[in-house]
């Protein structure tokens, strides 16, 4: 909970005082290099032609303007060494606070051209300080300073990203390539997080410290507290003594303070003798060499005047050593060296440089004008992660819902019909049945399996079961509640009449159709009475579908409609192969992305289901044996006959044939292949994660060596998209423990996937292979969602990577007290790979973690998918 409020202060400020964090930022770097930027567009302003004669002293320059300009009030006069650079006066001017320099030719005294940019610079330092802003009203309403209390907290909530951002990011395992590296591969919202994260700790360091001093001139107590803290002594602001003064007339005050400088002014010939008395003198006594020197006119007639002098090679711009010379005794009265300052004391009298990085050294400087120019970086994709999570929250998930208006028979023997169903199959015949049978006015009820009751089953007269068969022969997931409660007893069924579609896939011949088989022995055990022998549907073909309503339909003498699934598929173009294990000790996999033209909506947890084929080798083969031209036309199609070929299995015995088309007619289509979906619709292609198989004969299976050898980059391939609500994640932020293993990592990145879109934290991943060094699939994601605090945990199994073999059951057991926790706090379990050892390894850890009746109950509730194969 409470990383929670951090993230959602750290989001909701950055879409707030982002946008003026971004224009400081660009600001500040802007105007750090305001000296070298006005030296390069002012070269007239600031060099001059070398002329073989001394640079006039700044008597001479006094004198010159006291003759050509007498009202011009100068303040200080600067000398640079340098033959080529201009010198400088500083005059009284309304409204400079600081007074306006004017270049000048230092062997004429000249007035030079004017600077070019400065009303540009001051409008940036103006815009970086307090957003060009001063009091705003409000009605009768008036916040003093509102510009400068703007930047002042979104400063302030700087600070609050910087911290919040390293906690956010804050991972279990530290790498510096897991800190600091960009990963170009990662896509979509995954590389906006990536980009924000790693670059936030690149600037991490130049962001605390630009906020920590920029603070300086936002709020007195904060300046005031940097001062105690670092031990320096605070100094009293101009006219304190006046601002404390209460009761007395403000103008007065200020009539009486001119009418005393006037009095105090020194005249022009006072001037000159001052200036020329300091500038011998400290040539004599001030045995220190310098770049500039800038010498202050004297106001009061004390026999004193201030000097300030630049180093040869300085600290910083603003490293200036100070002295004050008595022209009246001839000598150095004080000086102070910025060189033999305490650090604490150059920080607190240099706050600009060390805010701006020059205090530091111009790498330094470079890079944290680097940094605040990547301000925007962070406003930009903070609001595009923004945008991409609010849109996918506003996403539902859509469940169809069939009625029908259709007049019932209210003489008609109710109906009711059970699925057991885990890839969603078995649950839409169970549907569509019902749809069939109230198109006949026939009273009907459809429940799942795991929903019958005692009372269902004795009350009920008749009863159609549509139930698949799963894993080694089992029952789907869902049904095994029903199992174990009802089938392992003897249950009084001698009113019932039933009949049992069973649904499997011959490619399994051991375990065919193995549950719907089981149902009907115990039916019958039960004295229940069968309308007909089960019949047997294999991966949902057609003329299997057909035999069932056939059988319904001459049972029930009604005419009920034709149904079957229909397998639609659709063109989709490969467009990656990449493979994943190189120098693995198991089996290539690879990872192959698939786009269609056409917009494709689907859920994680979804299955990919691909219409194999032949290679062209094996058409070719094919076609040599039998003595068939590829070109060879077939009757009532536009295609070649090897172009037909590429969906057919060519594996069987083929009797002698008059014509391509009684030649077709032996060959059915190829079985299809499924495979999970490891990405969801939002990243616009289906991502598919398959390992390479291969028979006795070591010749590649036909799904995968069709996909990952046979087709070529830019294929078309049909695919369709079966929906699989057994596995569909959860409509909420409850936590949820993905388990797998091997290409199962595909179902479990549509679900991670999913939960990132919508900033669900909660979620632990535990995955295994054989070596993390080559076995480690989608490594930079998931290291990506490790790092940015959207996998809260992340457990890794390789078996192979040391001596005693490791699993994803291993991992389980080893943390059952957090999985106890997890699942008491409404945690989802999924687990996607293998069910040979996987899973049902699996399964028994956490029975023994969390016992049976409490995984019978997940099972039951929906709280324990799998995705096995």
């Amino acid at each position: 909970m409470f990383k929670k409020i951090l993230f959602q202060l750290h989001w909701f400020f950055g879409i707030t005082a982002g946008l003026i964090l971004a224009i400081m930022g660009v600001t500040g770097a802007i105007y750090s290099y305001e000296q070298p930027i006005q030296k390069l567009i002012n070269p007239d302003s600031y060099t001059v032609k070398i002329e073989n004669r001394a640079k006039l002293t700044p008597t001479e320059i006094f004198q010159h303007f006291q003759y050509t300009q007498p009202e011009m009030k100068i303040n200080s006069i600067t000398i640079d060494q340098a033959p080529e650079a201009s010198s400088s006066i500083n005059i009284e001017k309304e409204g400079a606070r600081k007074g306006f320099n004017i270049m000048i030719n230092p062997y004429t005294a000249a007035v030079l051209p004017d600077i070019q940019g400065r009303e540009f610079f001051q409008f940036i330092q103006k815009l970086h300080r307090t957003l060009t802003m001063g009091d705003l009203t409000i009605g009768d309403f008036t916040i003093k300073n509102f510009g400068k209390q703007l930047t002042g907290a979104s400063t302030l909530i700087l600070i609050y990203f910087i911290l919040s951002g390293l906690y956010l990011r804050w991972p279990k395992k530290h790498s510096v390539k897991q800190w600091l590296s960009i990963k170009p591969k990662l896509k979509g919202r995954n590389f906006l997080w990536d980009l924000h994260a790693v670059v936030g700790t690149w600037v991490v360091i130049f962001y605390l410290l630009l906020a920590l001093t920029g603070l300086y001139w936002s709020y007195d107590w904060w300046r005031s507290g940097m001062f105690k803290v670092l031990g320096v002594e605070q100094p009293k602001p101009e006219m304190q003594a006046d601002n404390k003064t209460k009761g007395l007339n403000q103008s007065k005050q200020k009539d009486q303070h001119e009418q005393k400088s006037h009095q105090d002014r020194l005249s022009p010939a006072q001037i000159n003798l001052a200036l020329t008395q300091t500038w011998q003198g400290l040539h004599t006594q001030l045995k220190h060499d310098y770049s500039s020197i800038t010498l202050s006119v004297p106001k009061k007639a004390d026999g004193l005047l201030e000097v300030s002098f630049v180093d040869p090679i300085p600290q910083h711009e603003r490293a200036r050593n100070k002295a004050v010379y008595d022209y009246q005794q001839h000598q150095v009265k004080k000086i102070e060296l910025y060189a033999n300052k305490k650090l604490n004391e150059k920080i607190m009298s240099s706050m600009l440089p060390v805010h701006r990085g020059s205090f530091f050294g111009p790498i330094y400087q470079f890079l944290v004008m680097l940094a605040a120019l990547c301000m925007p970086l962070f406003f930009i994709t903070g609001w595009m992660l923004y945008l991409k999570r609010r849109k996918q929250k506003q996403l539902t998930l859509a469940a169809r819902q069939h009625t029908t208006t259709t007049t019932i028979d209210p003489n008609a023997t109710p109906w009711l019909i059970s699925y057991a169903s885990q890839t969603g199959v078995s649950e839409q015949l169970a549907w569509r049945t019902a749809t069939s049978l109230q198109a006949a006015h026939q009273p009907v009820t459809v429940k799942a399996l795991q929903h019958l009751s005692l009372e269902d089953l004795q009350n009920s007269a008749q009863i159609l079961f549509v139930v698949s068969t799963y894993g080694t022969g089992d029952a789907p997931d869902l049904a095994a509640t029903f199992v174990k409660k009802f089938m392992q007893q003897s249950v009084d069924l001698k009113q019932l009449k039933y009949a049992v579609l069973a649904l499997g896939s011959k490619e399994y011949p051991e375990t065919y159709c193995s549950f719907g088989h089981q149902l009907d022995a115990w039916l019958q055990q039960n004295q229940a009475q069968a309308f007909f022998k089960t019949i047997e549907v294999d991966n949902a073909n057609a003329a299997d579908i057909e035999r069932w309503t056939t059988a319904l339909a001459k049972m029930s003498k009604l005419e009920l409609n034709e149904m079957s699934i229909q397998k639609v598929f659709d063109q989709w173009t490969l467009k990656k192969r990449e493979l994943l294990n190189p120098n693995s000790l198991g089996a290539p996999a690879y990872h192959l992305e698939l786009q269609a033209e056409h917009p494709v909506l689907w859920q994680a947890g979804d299955i990919a289901e691909i219409q194999t084929g032949n290679s062209l080798a094996r058409i070719q083969a094919f076609l040599d044996k039998y003595h068939i031209s590829a070109h060879t036309s077939v009757d009532g199609s536009q295609h070649s006959i090897q172009q037909i070929l590429y969906h057919r299995d060519l594996t069987g015995e083929i009797e002698p044939f008059a014509n391509m088309q009684h030649l077709l007619e032996q060959l059915p289509l190829l079985p299809t292949r499924e495979y999970s979906i490891a990405s969801i619709p939002s990243q616009h292609v289906v991502r598919l994660v398959i390992r390479q198989q291969t028979n006795a004969q070591g010749e590649l299976g036909l799904g995968s060596g069709w996909l990952t050898q046979h087709c070529q980059l830019g294929d078309q391939i049909a695919m369709r998209i079966r929906t699989n609500e057994a596995f569909h994640l959860i409509a909420d932020n409850r936590p949820i423990i993905c388990i797998g293993n091997g290409t199962g990592i595909a179902g479990l990145m549509s679900l991670i996937h999913s939960r990132v879109r919508l900033n669900y934290l909660e979620n632990w991943l535990i995955f295994g292979e054989r070596q993390q060094a080559h076995d480690f699939f989608f490594k930079a994601t998931l290291q990506a969602w490790q790092t940015t605090g959207m996998l809260k945990k992340l457990d890794l199994a390789f078996s192979r990577d040391q001596e005693e073999k490791i699993y994803v059951h291993h991992k389980l057991r080893e943390q059952q007290e957090t999985v106890r926790t997890w699942v008491q706090q409404g945690a989802i379990i999924y687990v996607c790979g293998s069910i040979q050892g996987m899973a049902s390894d699996v399964d028994q850890a956490l029975i023994d973690i969390l016992g049976e009746d409490q995984v019978n109950e997940l099972r039951e509730t929906g709280c324990y998918k799998r995705d096995v194969y």
